[in-house]
């Protein structure tokens, strides 16, 4: 009884783990398409007017604010479209997250010193939905259904295959000396060659020992 019923938590374990790996590149196929639009649509918004955001980043004292309203728009714009389509996914991830814990330090540092104090007023800012989908990418991956996995699926057969040749090429190397050294002193290897004799001889061996025993 108590066999069945571990047997039984174990394939209901086993079939929930199951589900949830089924869904990861549904959720994180979502988690790019709606949160890399958010950021590509920021980015432009940002693009076209680069003057106030350049008032903006001064006011908070950014330095080179107007080099800085330029990068900041052109990596959420770009990066934003990297999202959705699945390509240099972590890279991206990496160079958002950076982007939205540097807004959070200079235009939300109260509501990111509350994070333990007062978590309301952390995930209530601007940033951190975000700063939760950039790390969601960079610490998950894209999933299956981006351009990095088909490329890596690519490439790393290639890749495989190269290992694969170069494997066989060592080995013939390897083995070289040694064929090299038996055609110098003719000493190869001899190998035992067993002859079967054929059925009708077996046979005829047979009848001339049973006449011979005759006789």
């Amino acid at each position: 009884m108590k066999t069945e019923m571990r047997n039984t938590i174990v394939k209901a374990f086993s079939h929930l783990t199951g589900i949830g790996n089924s869904l990861q590149t549904p959720l994180l196929f979502a988690v790019r398409l709606y949160w890399g639009w958010q950021f590509a649509q920021t980015g432009w918004g940002k693009l076209h007017n680069i003057p106030h955001v350049t008032d903006f980043f001064m006011s908070l004292g950014i330095p080179a604010p107007g080099l800085n309203a330029w990068v900041i728009a052109l990596m959420e714009f770009v990066g934003g479209i990297l999202l959705i389509v699945g390509l240099g996914s972590r890279l991206t991830g990496l160079a958002l997250s950076v982007d939205m814990i540097v807004a959070y330090v200079a235009a939300d540092r109260q509501a990111l010193a509350a994070i333990f104090s007062d978590p309301g007023k952390f995930y209530n800012a601007d940033p951190y939905t975000f700063l939760f989908a950039s790390l969601l990418i960079l610490v998950f991956g894209p999933g299956k259904l981006a351009l990095d996995f088909l490329l890596s699926r690519r490439f790393g057969a290639s890749q495989r295959n190269r290992e694969f040749q170069q494997q066989k090429a060592h080995s013939a190397r390897s083995q070289l000396p040694l064929v090299l050294k038996h055609m110098q002193t003719g000493a190869f290897p001899k190998r035992r060659i067993i002859v079967e004799a054929a059925p009708h001889t077996k046979r005829k061996g047979a009848h001339q020992r049973e006449d011979h025993s005759r006789n």
